[in-house]
């Protein structure tokens, strides 16, 4: 157990409720929040009331900065996905971005660590050790670490590929609001033994090759027949899959919950959260965008992956953005602006967002696709 150092104190001009009610400074002008926190919202925290806003700097100089990358530049496409180099990784996870323009010809197995497909674009139908499974666009799947797999591409894919290396992804610890919060676990969708499954293993009198990953080097085996060849199975392990349309996000119209109430995923020093379309908060004195913030103890990345983002200005689907910890970030003035008028009264946008323990290092084929200008665009926004 951790034992902090904590006590509630209040010092100034402040708010009682955090992200709500804010104070007018003496001069009688709106105010600026900016949260600082330990364990990913989990942990101690305080509220600063500033008179300016947190991200209205003019300059920097130094490798700490805000960055967003495009990833529809990226345009090479490969039949296995460890051809894919990771833009971001570290020692716990590596971040990838894979494009399939037409079917597996050969199976594949990570013995890495867990592995979750976001499917950006696309449909396929997957094969793998537990049968068959239909992916669509919006699809979660997970496959754990050793399964043997490959997609049959209906329409090209577009695929963000997240690993968890040396560790497995696991559903979030719920709490007081229960198993059922966020999605069902009943809502999982699994393989089947069923006629497509059965189909593919006709073909057994050629030889199949399967490339599996280990501390990313490859190795080949190759099988005279097809090693698909399950007759059945049952256990409690398994791939699962769901679609960002059967989440339901935790809502509050009277207080802007953070990130950690979105979390979809959770793996050894990292979490997937999904950011899907709800209603904007709707009490006059709660905070309508997100919250700027020093998560100090996360690196945070967003893949955009549709929708108007209303906490970002000028990002497009396919768009990234990544904010290293160390820095106050929030939202962009243009968002700002709109949340403080209440102009929207719900989202439209769908995100995941990897915040990560450890610090994510940027690979040098993703600074050919970096938008340089991403730091200025905090610009214009310098009082209230």
């Amino acid at each position: 157990m951790k034992q902090w150092i904590q006590f509630p104190r209040s010092e100034g001009l402040c708010s009682k409720q955090a992200h709500a009610d804010f104070p007018k400074s003496e001069s009688g002008k709106p105010t600026y929040e900016r949260e600082l926190g330990k364990e990913g919202f989990f942990g101690p925290c305080t509220h600063m009331i500033h008179q300016y806003a947190p991200t209205a700097w003019t300059d920097w100089n130094g490798p700490l900065k805000p960055r967003a990358f495009d990833l529809n530049k990226l345009t090479e496409y490969h039949d296995i996905p460890w051809l894919a180099s990771p833009f971001l990784s570290n020692k716990h996870t590596d971040i990838r971005w894979w494009i399939l323009n037409q079917s597996m010809t050969k199976l594949v197995r990570n013995g890495d660590g867990d592995l979750l497909l976001f499917i950006h674009e696309g449909k396929a139908e997957l094969f793998c050790d537990y049968g068959h499974l239909s992916l669509n666009e919006g699809d979660y799947v997970m496959l754990p670490r050793g399964t043997m797999w490959r997609l049959n591409t209906n329409n090209p894919l577009k695929v963000l590929m997240v690993e968890a290396t040396d560790s497995s992804f696991q559903l979030p610890n719920k709490g007081l609001l229960g198993p059922q919060a966020i999605f069902d676990p009943a809502m999982l969708d699994v393989p089947q033994i069923n006629e497509p499954f059965k189909e593919q293993q006709m073909n057994q009198n050629h030889e199949w090759q399967v490339i599996i990953k280990r501390q990313n080097a490859l190795t080949i085996l190759t099988f005279p027949f097809n090693p698909l060849d399950a007759l059945g199975w049952h256990g409690t392990l398994m791939p699962v899959r769901i679609n960002w349309r059967d989440i339901r996000p935790l809502m509050s119209h009277r207080y802007h919950l953070p990130p950690s109430a979105h979390t979809t995923f959770v793996a050894h020093r990292f979490v997937v959260c999904t950011f899907c379309p709800r209603p904007i908060e709707s009490d006059p004195g709660a905070l309508k965008v997100p919250f700027y913030h020093n998560n100090d103890d996360f690196d945070e990345f967003i893949f955009y992956h549709k929708g108007q983002f209303f906490s970002r200005d000028n990002i497009q689907p396919g768009m990234t953005t990544f904010h290293p910890c160390g820095f106050t970030h929030g939202p962009h003035p243009g968002a700002f602006s709109i949340g403080a008028k209440a102009a929207r009264t719900e989202t439209d946008e769908v995100a995941v967002m990897i915040d990560t323990r450890d610090p994510l290092h940027v690979s040098e084929e993703s600074k050919e696709i970096e938008w340089k200008d991403y730091l200025h665009s905090w610009k214009g926004i310098t009082n209230p």
